[in-house]
């Protein structure tokens, strides 16, 4: 039985991950910052194996209770799925930008993700093929918002958009220095979904977005690490892992593409470095006017 934890997962595509990991058969561990809102999310999952697990992610002390429930519960982890993230800066230029809402998207988009990866790590390393996967957006490419016209019009958040870049760099660090074991880490981006964080105005559905995180999630033995997937293209993809591991199934196989959701492409790249650019979704629509200002 896989065993997976997914942060903020009490609703939008953090639910959905939830509901499609929890459909091919796994637990799973639905954290909450808000353990009410988590059961109730739990409760609208009646066929699910899903337990809540709570857990703020800007919390040591909450992370360090929910590893020890989860190495008293469960005894290891095999999936992760660092899902919370916030976007508070769409008032604000980045000249603009108060440094305490800065730090707040930092602490949770970047700080939160290293804080609950390495205190679940030891758990993922009890496993014969364990998963990490990240949350990340199209809008931390640094390819892309450099140009001067790039896909999304005006938008241009410092702190949510930056801190995305950082999680694709840190995904990029994890993985390497996980090679050569049974873990795989790689960073996902939903494509502009109709959430909460951007009022409901994206292209996608929640549950279009979290199936490309449910792919990495549940990717064979040999699969990638070190890449950013999009729902709609791949854009790089490391080397596949050498280590023999047994994972549980999924389409795909290592140094391949798949269709999830639409067809994926593969970009060559002449290192391993990370580079995410938005889905297509974003790139063949009409310009975006600032009024939307977040996404994920």
């Amino acid at each position: 039985m896989t065993i997976a934890l997914i942060t903020g997962a009490n609703k939008g595509i953090g639910f959905e991950i939830v509901r499609q990991l929890g459909a091919g058969g796994a637990t799973v561990l639905l954290g909450a910052r808000d353990a009410a809102r988590g059961k109730a999310a739990a409760a609208a999952l009646p066929d699910v194996d899903v337990h809540v697990v709570q857990l703020d992610v800007t919390s040591a002390a909450s992370i360090a209770a929910a590893a020890a429930w989860i190495e008293a519960t469960h005894g290891r982890l095999d999936v992760l799925v660092n899902n919370a993230g916030i976007a508070v800066d769409r008032e604000y230029r980045p000249s603009t930008v108060p440094l305490d809402t800065l730090r707040a998207t930092y602490e949770t988009n970047v700080f939160g993700v290293v804080a609950v990866t390495n205190g679940m790590l030891p758990l993922l390393r009890r496993s014969p093929a364990g998963r990490i996967v990240n949350l990340s957006s199209g809008l931390g490419s640094l390819t892309m918002t450099s140009q001067p016209d790039p896909p999304w019009g005006d938008l241009n958040h410092l702190a949510y958009m930056s801190s995305k870049t950082a999680l694709n760099a840190l995904t990029v660090q994890y993985a390497n220095e996980l090679r050569g074991t049974p873990i795989l880490v790689n960073a996902a981006d939903p494509g502009y979904c109709a959430t909460d964080m951007n009022g409901g105005q994206g292209f996608q559905s929640a549950a279009d977005g979290a199936r490309i995180a449910v792919r990495l999630a549940t990717l064979p033995a040999g699969g990638p690490s070190g890449s950013f997937e999009s729902a709609c293209r791949t854009i790089v993809r490391a080397s596949a892992t050498s280590a023999p591991s047994s994972g549980p199934s999924a389409a795909g196989s290592s140094g391949s593409t798949t269709k999830v959701a639409c067809r994926l492409r593969r970009r060559s790249s002449s290192s391993a470095a990370l580079r995410a650019i938005p889905n297509s979704h974003a790139r063949s629509s009409p310009r975006r006017r600032s009024n939307v200002r977040r996404r994920r």
